[in-house]
C-alpha cells in the first residue's frame, strides 16, 4: 500500500515497488537526491534528483539595461552557444528554499503538489509568473508521474520553462553507467563519449524546430548494474529543446513549452520517470500513456489527461 509521512524537511513515499522523497525546504521540487530506490534491484538515481524546476527563459540575448545578477550567460561550455534571456526568476531548486505543499492519499495511490511564485521579473516581464508540480506515485509500478506546468501575468511570443529531466548524471570517468538512450538521437551512447567535458550544442542537442519531432521523448540512462533509468515526455511536442552534455557530471537539461503563451494560461509537460529492464520495455510503457498532456488527481483516483 501507497503510504506518505513528513519527516522533518521531508515527505517519505514509500510503494510496493519503489520509496522516493519530496524535499519541502532546501534543495526543492521533484524527487530529492539519491531518494527514488528501486526495491527490485536497489538502485538510485546517480544525480542532483529527479524532475527538478528551474526558470523560465525566452530565446535572444540580454537588453543593454538587463542588471547583471539577472543576465544569462552563454557561449560557454555550461550553457553552449545557445543565447537565451531570463523571463523569471530565481531557480527555484536552489533558491526558492521553501515549498508549500498538498498531499492526496488514495486507493493505491499517493501525490504531492508543489507550487510557487517566482519573484524576479526580467524587464519587460512582471512578476507574478507561476509554476506548480503534480507528483503521483502509484503501486505496482516502478515508475511515479510528473506534471509541471507554468503561467505568465502577460503575452509571451515564446517562453520556456528549464528543468533537469529525468535527472543528471554524477560520475568519475563513466563509473555509476554504461549508456545513454535518446529516443531522439538514434542508437545508445556509450559512457566514454562523456570522459571530456563539452558544450551542449557539440553532441546530442535536440531543438524542436530544427529536429524532427520524434515519436517518443525518451532520455535513459543505463545503470552500472544494467538497470535503465529513463524519464520519458509523454507529449513529444512539448519540449522545446534538451541537451545532454558533459560539465564535470552529464547534464540532462530539458525545456518545456517553447511556444507562445497567454496571459493567465498555463503551459506544461507530463512525465513518467522509472526503472526498466530494457528499451523495449521503456518504448512499451511509453506507448501505453502516449500523448497525456495533463494529470488529474483526487482521493478517488488519478487519470491522465490527453
Amino acid at each position: 500500500m501507497a503510504t506518505i509521512r513528513q519527516e522533518e524537511k521531508r515527505l517519505l513515499i514509500e510503494t510496493t515497488e519503489f520509496t522516493a522523497a519530496v524535499q519541502t525546504e532546501g534543495y526543492v521540487s521533484g524527487v530529492a537526491e539519491g531518494s527514488f530506490v528501486d526495491r527490485k534491484t536497489g538502485s538510485k538515481d546517480p544525480g542532483f534528483g529527479l524532475l527538478i524546476a528551474d526558470f523560465l527563459l525566452e530565446p535572444g540575448g540580454d537588453p543593454p539595461n538587463t542588471l547583471p545578477e539577472n543576465r544569462y550567460t552563454f557561449g560557454d561550455l555550461y550553457h553552449g552557444n545557445i543565447p537565451k534571456r531570463y523571463v523569471s526568476l530565481p531557480q527555484i531548486c536552489t533558491q526558492a528554499n521553501r515549498l508549500p505543499q498538498e498531499v492526496t492519499q488514495g486507493d493505491g495511490f499517493v501525490a504531492v503538489r508543489q507550487w510557487y511564485t517566482w519573484g524576479v521579473a526580467c524587464p519587460p516581464n512582471h512578476m507574478g509568473a507561476k509554476w506548480e508540480q503534480h507528483l503521483l506515485f502509484p503501486d505496482g509500478k516502478r515508475w511515479f508521474l510528473g506534471w509541471d506546468r507554468f503561467s505568465c501575468v502577460e503575452d509571451q511570443a515564446c517562453v520556456m520553462m528549464r528543468m533537469d529531466m529525468p535527472t543528471h548524471i554524477k560520475h568519475h570517468g563513466g563509473d555509476v553507467f554504461q549508456q545513454v538512450y535518446l529516443s531522439y538521437h538514434g542508437k545508445p551512447i556509450p559512457q566514454h563519449k562523456f570522459h571530456q567535458n563539452f558544450a551542449p550544442q557539440e553532441h546530442f542537442l535536440y531543438q524542436r524546430g530544427k529536429n524532427r519531432v520524434p515519436r517518443r521523448f525518451i532520455r535513459a540512462i543505463q545503470l552500472e548494474n544494467g538497470v535503465w533509468l529513463a524519464g520519458m515526455a509523454l507529449d513529444p511536442s512539448s519540449v522545446y529543446e534538451a541537451w545532454c552534455h558533459q560539465r564535470d557530471y552529464v547534464c540532462f537539461i530539458q525545456e518545456i513549452g517553447g511556444k507562445a503563451l497567454k496571459a493567465g494560461e498555463w503551459m506544461g509537460s507530463v512525465h513518467l520517470i522509472g526503472y526498466f529492464e530494457s528499451i523495449a520495455e521503456i518504448e512499451h510503457v511509453y506507448d501505453a500513456h502516449r500523448g497525456a498532456k495533463g494529470l488529474h488527481i483526487s482521493p478517488k483516483g488519478w487519470e491522465l489527461k490527453r
